[in-house]
Protein backbone atom coordinates (compact mmCIF):
# COMPACT_ATOMS: atom_id res chain seq x y z
CA UNK A 1 0.00 0.00 0.00
CA UNK A 2 1.57 3.37 -1.04
CA UNK A 3 2.29 5.54 1.78
CA UNK A 4 -0.39 8.33 0.66
CA UNK A 5 -3.43 5.65 0.77
CA UNK A 6 -2.19 4.76 4.55
CA UNK A 7 -2.71 8.31 5.82
CA UNK A 8 -5.72 8.46 4.14
CA UNK A 9 -6.91 5.31 5.99
CA UNK A 10 -5.88 6.77 9.02
CA UNK A 11 -7.73 10.14 8.58
CA UNK A 12 -10.61 8.44 7.61
CA UNK A 13 -10.44 5.90 10.67
CA UNK A 14 -9.83 9.66 12.75
CA UNK A 15 -13.53 11.00 10.99
CA UNK A 16 -15.18 7.88 11.47
CA UNK A 17 -13.90 7.65 15.61
CA UNK A 18 -14.65 11.12 15.93
CA UNK A 19 -18.03 10.20 15.08
CA UNK A 20 -18.03 6.99 17.33
CA UNK A 21 -17.12 8.03 20.41
CA UNK A 22 -19.91 11.08 20.46
CA UNK A 23 -22.50 8.37 20.55
CA UNK A 24 -24.50 8.21 23.26
CA UNK A 25 -25.08 4.47 23.22
CA UNK A 26 -21.43 4.28 23.41
CA UNK A 27 -21.03 5.67 26.30
CA UNK A 28 -23.40 2.78 28.20
CA UNK A 29 -20.37 -0.07 27.34
CA UNK A 30 -17.98 1.75 29.75
CA UNK A 31 -15.28 -0.63 28.63
CA UNK A 32 -15.87 0.03 24.89
CA UNK A 33 -15.67 3.75 25.66
CA UNK A 34 -12.54 3.39 27.44
CA UNK A 35 -11.12 1.29 24.54
CA UNK A 36 -12.60 3.46 21.77
CA UNK A 37 -11.46 7.18 23.60
CA UNK A 38 -8.09 5.80 23.90
CA UNK A 39 -7.97 4.73 19.88
CA UNK A 40 -9.24 8.33 19.42
CA UNK A 41 -6.29 9.74 21.43
CA UNK A 42 -3.31 8.32 20.09
CA UNK A 43 -5.13 8.45 16.48
CA UNK A 44 -6.05 12.56 16.70
CA UNK A 45 -2.14 13.21 17.60
CA UNK A 46 -1.52 11.13 13.87
CA UNK A 47 -4.16 13.06 12.32
CA UNK A 48 -2.70 16.71 13.03
CA UNK A 49 0.22 15.74 12.17
CA UNK A 50 -0.68 14.15 8.72
CA UNK A 51 -2.63 17.22 8.35
CA UNK A 52 0.64 19.83 9.51
CA UNK A 53 3.18 17.57 6.93
CA UNK A 54 0.30 17.68 4.67
CA UNK A 55 0.14 21.53 4.32
CA UNK A 56 4.30 21.80 4.17
CA UNK A 57 4.12 19.73 0.53
CA UNK A 58 1.60 22.47 -0.41
CA UNK A 59 3.49 24.77 0.84
CA UNK A 60 6.57 23.47 -0.96
CA UNK A 61 4.69 23.12 -4.38
CA UNK A 62 3.71 26.88 -4.53
CA UNK A 63 7.47 27.95 -3.61
CA UNK A 64 8.83 25.40 -6.02
CA UNK A 65 6.39 27.41 -9.19
CA UNK A 66 6.95 30.60 -6.90
CA UNK A 67 11.01 30.44 -8.18
CA UNK A 68 10.11 30.55 -11.80
CA UNK A 69 8.53 33.86 -11.24
CA UNK A 70 8.93 36.64 -13.12
CA UNK A 71 9.97 39.05 -10.37
CA UNK A 72 13.54 38.22 -9.70
CA UNK A 73 12.86 39.31 -6.12
CA UNK A 74 10.08 37.03 -5.22
CA UNK A 75 11.71 34.09 -6.80
CA UNK A 76 14.63 34.46 -4.81
CA UNK A 77 12.95 34.91 -1.69
CA UNK A 78 11.41 31.56 -2.66
CA UNK A 79 14.66 29.98 -3.09
CA UNK A 80 15.52 30.77 0.41
CA UNK A 81 12.35 29.73 1.78
CA UNK A 82 12.49 26.17 0.07
CA UNK A 83 15.70 25.21 2.13
CA UNK A 84 13.98 25.72 5.36
CA UNK A 85 10.60 24.71 4.32
CA UNK A 86 12.45 20.73 2.85
CA UNK A 87 14.32 20.37 6.49
CA UNK A 88 10.74 21.20 8.33
CA UNK A 89 9.43 18.41 6.35
CA UNK A 90 11.40 15.94 6.62
CA UNK A 91 11.55 16.78 10.47
CA UNK A 92 7.86 16.01 10.11
CA UNK A 93 7.96 13.64 8.37
CA UNK A 94 9.95 11.47 10.58
CA UNK A 95 8.48 12.63 14.02
CA UNK A 96 5.31 11.16 11.51
CA UNK A 97 6.77 7.64 10.62
CA UNK A 98 7.94 7.08 14.71
CA UNK A 99 4.02 7.63 14.93
CA UNK A 100 2.83 5.72 12.62
CA UNK A 101 4.83 2.35 14.37
CA UNK A 102 1.92 0.31 16.21
CA UNK A 103 1.95 0.49 19.84
CA UNK A 104 2.88 -2.39 22.14
CA UNK A 105 -0.89 -3.41 23.48
CA UNK A 106 1.25 -3.84 27.14
CA UNK A 107 2.86 -0.61 27.17
CA UNK A 108 0.61 0.96 29.05
CA UNK A 109 0.29 -2.15 31.65
CA UNK A 110 1.75 -2.04 35.36
CA UNK A 111 4.24 -5.01 35.79
CA UNK A 112 5.64 -7.74 37.64
CA UNK A 113 9.72 -7.91 38.11
CA UNK A 114 11.02 -11.58 39.09
CA UNK A 115 14.56 -11.71 39.74
CA UNK A 116 16.20 -14.94 40.30
CA UNK A 117 19.91 -15.47 41.29
CA UNK A 118 21.68 -17.80 38.80
CA UNK A 119 25.11 -19.33 38.60
CA UNK A 120 27.42 -17.68 40.86
CA UNK A 121 26.07 -19.15 44.18
CA UNK A 122 25.95 -16.25 47.15
CA UNK A 123 28.04 -14.08 44.92
CA UNK A 124 24.67 -14.01 42.02
CA UNK A 125 22.22 -14.05 45.41
CA UNK A 126 23.98 -10.35 46.47
CA UNK A 127 23.94 -9.30 42.82
CA UNK A 128 20.11 -10.33 42.39
CA UNK A 129 19.99 -7.86 45.51
CA UNK A 130 21.83 -5.22 44.02
CA UNK A 131 19.32 -5.01 40.93
CA UNK A 132 16.19 -5.64 43.36
CA UNK A 133 17.59 -1.73 45.05
CA UNK A 134 18.45 -0.60 41.52
CA UNK A 135 15.13 -1.13 40.58
CA UNK A 136 12.89 0.13 43.22
CA UNK A 137 15.23 3.40 43.38
CA UNK A 138 14.49 3.51 39.79
CA UNK A 139 10.68 3.57 40.89
CA UNK A 140 11.05 5.43 43.26
CA UNK A 141 12.75 8.31 41.04
CA UNK A 142 9.35 7.67 39.18
CA UNK A 143 6.87 7.98 41.65
CA UNK A 144 6.05 4.56 40.54
CA UNK A 145 4.69 2.50 43.22
CA UNK A 146 6.02 -0.94 44.19
CA UNK A 147 5.05 -4.21 46.49
CA UNK A 148 6.81 -7.59 46.97
CA UNK A 149 4.40 -10.16 46.13
CA UNK A 150 6.90 -13.01 47.12
CA UNK A 151 10.85 -13.20 48.30
CA UNK A 152 13.16 -15.55 49.49
CA UNK A 153 16.34 -14.18 51.17
CA UNK A 154 19.82 -15.81 51.34
CA UNK A 155 22.23 -16.06 53.74
CA UNK A 156 24.09 -13.39 53.76
CA UNK A 157 21.57 -10.00 52.74
CA UNK A 158 20.92 -10.89 49.08
CA UNK A 159 18.02 -12.90 47.49
CA UNK A 160 17.59 -16.48 45.67
CA UNK A 161 14.77 -15.09 44.04
CA UNK A 162 12.49 -12.18 44.25
CA UNK A 163 9.41 -11.20 42.64
CA UNK A 164 7.96 -7.54 42.67
CA UNK A 165 4.83 -5.47 41.36
CA UNK A 166 5.71 -2.26 40.28
CA UNK A 167 2.49 -0.02 39.53
CA UNK A 168 2.61 3.60 37.48
CA UNK A 169 2.31 5.69 34.19
CA UNK A 170 3.50 3.45 31.50
CA UNK A 171 5.42 1.00 33.47
CA UNK A 172 5.83 -2.19 31.43
CA UNK A 173 6.89 0.40 28.28
CA UNK A 174 10.04 1.84 30.40
CA UNK A 175 11.62 -1.52 32.11
CA UNK A 176 10.21 -4.50 29.05
CA UNK A 177 13.47 -4.83 27.69
CA UNK A 178 15.04 -5.35 31.42
CA UNK A 179 14.13 -9.04 30.83
CA UNK A 180 17.31 -11.64 30.16
CA UNK A 181 20.73 -12.72 31.97
CA UNK A 182 22.27 -9.95 33.78
CA UNK A 183 26.28 -10.54 34.27
CA UNK A 184 28.13 -9.04 37.13
CA UNK A 185 32.05 -9.01 37.23
CA UNK A 186 33.39 -8.21 40.68
CA UNK A 187 35.63 -9.15 43.53
CA UNK A 188 33.62 -10.88 45.94
CA UNK A 189 34.13 -9.52 49.74
CA UNK A 190 35.05 -13.30 50.85
CA UNK A 191 37.67 -13.33 47.84
CA UNK A 192 41.12 -13.13 49.24
CA UNK A 193 43.82 -13.50 46.29
CA UNK A 194 41.25 -10.53 44.72
CA UNK A 195 40.27 -12.60 41.81
CA UNK A 196 36.91 -11.42 39.49
CA UNK A 197 34.14 -13.55 39.57
CA UNK A 198 31.56 -13.88 37.50
CA UNK A 199 27.72 -14.43 38.11
CA UNK A 200 24.44 -14.23 36.77
CA UNK A 201 21.18 -12.86 37.62
CA UNK A 202 17.94 -13.51 35.60
CA UNK A 203 15.37 -11.04 35.15
CA UNK A 204 11.87 -11.45 33.85
CA UNK A 205 9.49 -8.37 33.14
CA UNK A 206 5.68 -9.58 33.14
CA UNK A 207 2.79 -7.36 31.91
CA UNK A 208 0.05 -7.36 34.91
CA UNK A 209 -3.06 -9.32 33.77
CA UNK A 210 -6.47 -8.55 34.43
CA UNK A 211 -9.03 -11.11 35.15
CA UNK A 212 -10.59 -10.20 31.99
CA UNK A 213 -7.61 -10.62 29.88
CA UNK A 214 -7.10 -14.04 31.60
CA UNK A 215 -9.79 -15.84 32.72
CA UNK A 216 -8.54 -19.07 34.81
CA UNK A 217 -10.93 -22.45 35.12
CA UNK A 218 -10.82 -22.57 39.31
CA UNK A 219 -11.15 -26.39 38.77
CA UNK A 220 -7.65 -25.95 36.57
CA UNK A 221 -6.48 -24.87 39.73
CA UNK A 222 -4.53 -27.11 42.62
CA UNK A 223 -4.29 -25.11 46.26
CA UNK A 224 -1.82 -25.85 48.70
CA UNK A 225 -1.72 -24.23 52.16
CA UNK A 226 1.07 -24.64 54.71
CA UNK A 227 2.84 -23.05 57.08
CA UNK A 228 5.61 -20.27 55.86
CA UNK A 229 9.04 -20.60 56.91
CA UNK A 230 11.97 -18.31 57.13
CA UNK A 231 15.89 -18.44 56.67
CA UNK A 232 17.12 -22.17 57.53
CA UNK A 233 13.70 -23.17 57.48
CA UNK A 234 12.47 -21.88 60.71
CA UNK A 235 8.82 -21.43 61.37
CA UNK A 236 7.20 -17.72 61.51
CA UNK A 237 4.11 -18.19 61.78
CA UNK A 238 1.68 -20.75 63.48
CA UNK A 239 -0.84 -20.94 60.65
CA UNK A 240 -1.11 -22.27 57.58
CA UNK A 241 -1.16 -19.14 55.58
CA UNK A 242 1.55 -19.92 53.11
CA UNK A 243 -0.13 -20.51 49.80
CA UNK A 244 1.39 -22.78 46.59
CA UNK A 245 -0.83 -23.10 43.48
CA UNK A 246 -0.48 -24.83 40.54
CA UNK A 247 -1.85 -24.24 37.66
CA UNK A 248 -2.60 -27.92 36.05
CA UNK A 249 -2.78 -27.50 32.46
CA UNK A 250 0.45 -25.80 32.17
CA UNK A 251 2.14 -27.33 34.83
CA UNK A 252 2.84 -23.48 36.34
CA UNK A 253 3.91 -23.88 40.23
CA UNK A 254 3.59 -20.48 42.13
CA UNK A 255 4.09 -19.65 46.26
CA UNK A 256 3.55 -16.85 48.30
CA UNK A 257 4.10 -16.34 51.97
CA UNK A 258 5.16 -12.93 53.22
CA UNK A 259 1.97 -12.39 54.16
CA UNK A 260 -0.31 -13.56 57.48
CA UNK A 261 -3.31 -13.89 55.86
CA UNK A 262 -3.89 -16.93 53.60
CA UNK A 263 -6.15 -14.43 51.88
CA UNK A 264 -3.85 -12.00 50.65
CA UNK A 265 -1.26 -14.51 49.91
CA UNK A 266 -3.61 -16.48 47.43
CA UNK A 267 -4.72 -12.99 45.97
CA UNK A 268 -0.91 -12.45 45.61
CA UNK A 269 -0.20 -15.71 43.96
CA UNK A 270 -3.16 -15.56 41.50
CA UNK A 271 -1.47 -12.07 40.75
CA UNK A 272 1.78 -13.87 40.05
CA UNK A 273 -0.26 -16.86 38.17
CA UNK A 274 -1.99 -14.30 35.70
CA UNK A 275 0.78 -12.35 34.95
CA UNK A 276 2.39 -15.98 33.87
CA UNK A 277 -0.06 -16.68 32.06
CA UNK A 278 -0.44 -14.07 29.56
CA UNK A 279 3.41 -14.18 29.33
CA UNK A 280 2.99 -17.42 28.56
CA UNK A 281 0.23 -16.74 25.26
CA UNK A 282 2.37 -13.88 24.62
CA UNK A 283 5.78 -16.18 24.18
CA UNK A 284 3.38 -18.67 22.11
CA UNK A 285 2.00 -15.80 19.64
CA UNK A 286 5.76 -14.81 19.06
CA UNK A 287 6.94 -18.43 18.09
CA UNK A 288 4.08 -18.14 15.68
CA UNK A 289 5.58 -15.63 14.05
CA UNK A 290 9.28 -16.68 14.03
CA UNK A 291 9.49 -16.22 10.50
CA UNK A 292 8.48 -13.04 10.10
CA UNK A 293 10.31 -9.62 11.88
CA UNK A 294 11.56 -9.84 15.13
CA UNK A 295 13.63 -7.04 16.70
CA UNK A 296 16.77 -8.37 18.43
CA UNK A 297 15.16 -6.23 21.58
CA UNK A 298 12.09 -7.50 21.48
CA UNK A 299 12.97 -11.26 21.08
CA UNK A 300 11.94 -11.77 24.63
CA UNK A 301 14.91 -14.53 24.94
CA UNK A 302 15.08 -14.95 28.38
CA UNK A 303 18.10 -17.32 28.49
CA UNK A 304 19.79 -14.28 26.60
CA UNK A 305 22.78 -12.60 28.24
CA UNK A 306 21.95 -8.56 27.76
CA UNK A 307 23.91 -6.93 30.17
CA UNK A 308 27.08 -7.10 31.90
CA UNK A 309 28.26 -5.18 34.91
CA UNK A 310 32.07 -4.52 35.60
CA UNK A 311 32.83 -3.02 39.03
CA UNK A 312 36.73 -2.59 37.99
CA UNK A 313 35.86 -0.86 35.47
CA UNK A 314 32.81 0.77 36.65
CA UNK A 315 31.74 -0.47 33.59
CA UNK A 316 27.73 -1.54 32.09
CA UNK A 317 27.47 -2.90 28.74
CA UNK A 318 24.25 -3.45 26.50
CA UNK A 319 25.13 -6.11 24.64
CA UNK A 320 22.18 -5.64 22.53
CA UNK A 321 22.77 -2.32 21.09
CA UNK A 322 26.43 -1.95 21.85
CA UNK A 323 26.06 0.56 24.35
CA UNK A 324 28.67 0.75 27.23
CA UNK A 325 28.55 3.46 29.74
CA UNK A 326 30.95 4.09 32.57
CA UNK A 327 28.94 5.06 35.49
CA UNK A 328 28.10 1.89 36.92
CA UNK A 329 27.24 3.35 40.37
CA UNK A 330 24.50 5.89 39.06
CA UNK A 331 23.33 3.09 37.81
CA UNK A 332 22.57 0.90 40.21
CA UNK A 333 21.78 4.07 42.48
CA UNK A 334 18.37 3.51 39.66
CA UNK A 335 19.49 5.94 37.19
CA UNK A 336 18.85 4.22 34.44
CA UNK A 337 17.06 6.20 32.10
CA UNK A 338 20.14 6.59 29.57
CA UNK A 339 19.75 2.75 29.37
CA UNK A 340 16.17 2.55 28.75
CA UNK A 341 15.85 5.41 26.35
CA UNK A 342 18.39 3.76 24.13
CA UNK A 343 16.63 0.53 24.24
CA UNK A 344 13.73 2.19 22.90
CA UNK A 345 14.92 4.44 20.67
CA UNK A 346 16.98 1.56 19.43
CA UNK A 347 13.49 -0.82 19.40
CA UNK A 348 11.38 2.07 17.10
CA UNK A 349 14.32 2.29 14.69
CA UNK A 350 13.92 -1.54 14.07
CA UNK A 351 10.32 -1.63 14.15
CA UNK A 352 10.45 2.01 11.78
CA UNK A 353 13.10 -0.11 8.92
CA UNK A 354 10.63 -2.70 8.99
CA UNK A 355 7.63 -0.57 8.39
CA UNK A 356 9.76 0.87 5.00
CA UNK A 357 10.92 -2.33 3.81
CA UNK A 358 6.88 -3.66 4.42
CA UNK A 359 5.32 -0.74 2.27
Amino acid sequence: MEKNEKLDDILKEYRELRETISDPELMKDSKKYREQMKRFSRISKIAEKINEFREMLKERDYLQKTTDDSDPELAEMAIEELTNIEDRIQKSEEELNMMLIPPDPFDDKNIIIEIRAGTGGEEAALFAGDLLRMYLKFAELKSWKTGFLSESPSGKGGFKEVILSVEGDSVYSKLKFESGVHRVQRVPETESSGRIHTSAVTVAVLPEADEIEIDINPEELKIDVYRSTGPGGQSVNTTDSAVRITHLPTGLVVTCQDEKSQHKNKAKAMKVLRARLLDLETQKQQDSIADKRRTLIGSGDRSEKIRTYNFPQNRVTDHRINLTLYKLGEILNGNVDELVDALNKFDKAEKLKYLKYTG
